[in-house]
């Protein structure tokens, strides 16, 4: 008898390693995801405002904020890509979006902020379809306050 408690015992201690280990690893994925997120002013400058019309070449819906790109010509008949950063894919569908709310292929109007480093990156604030005059809400990035 006295060996099959410790049999029991054994696969309990192991039952316990194993529930520790996947609990470790489950919190040690969300603490290094919720690290990644920043705060609006450390990218976006609202000193800078954009507006680009262009036609959007893919949307990518992914926590913690979904994007979309968009080929932008300028008045010389260059054509530069922008990634246009939005909210999280949870809020946006909250404000009316879905996946098939802009599509690539789409001709827009996007008004936001752009990005401190220079580069062809901005936050959405409003998105206008150009084909029906639909406004997309975006609700993202800078609330008026230094975030």
């Amino acid at each position: 008898m006295v060996r099959v408690s410790y049999r029991i015992w054994d696969v309990q201690m192991k039952n316990n390693t194993l529930v520790a280990t996947v609990a470790g690893l489950v919190l040690s994925l969300l603490a290094s995801s919720g690290t990644a997120h920043h705060a609006f002013s450390a990218q976006f400058d609202v000193e800078k405002p954009l507006k680009l019309i262009g036609t959007v070449t893919k949307v990518v819906w992914r926590n913690p904020h979904a994007w979309f790109y968009i080929d932008v010509e300028d008045d010389s008949d260059n054509v530069t890509n922008w990634g246009m950063e939005l909210a999280s894919p949870n809020l946006l569908m909250r404000k009316g979006w879905n996946r098939s709310s802009m599509k690539v292929g789409d001709v827009v109007t996007v008004e936001g902020f752009h990005a401190r480093d220079g580069s062809n990156t901005g936050n959405a604030r409003v998105v206008t379809l150009n084909a029906t005059g639909k406004t997309l809400s975006i609700g993202s990035g800078y609330t008026g306050r230094d975030q």
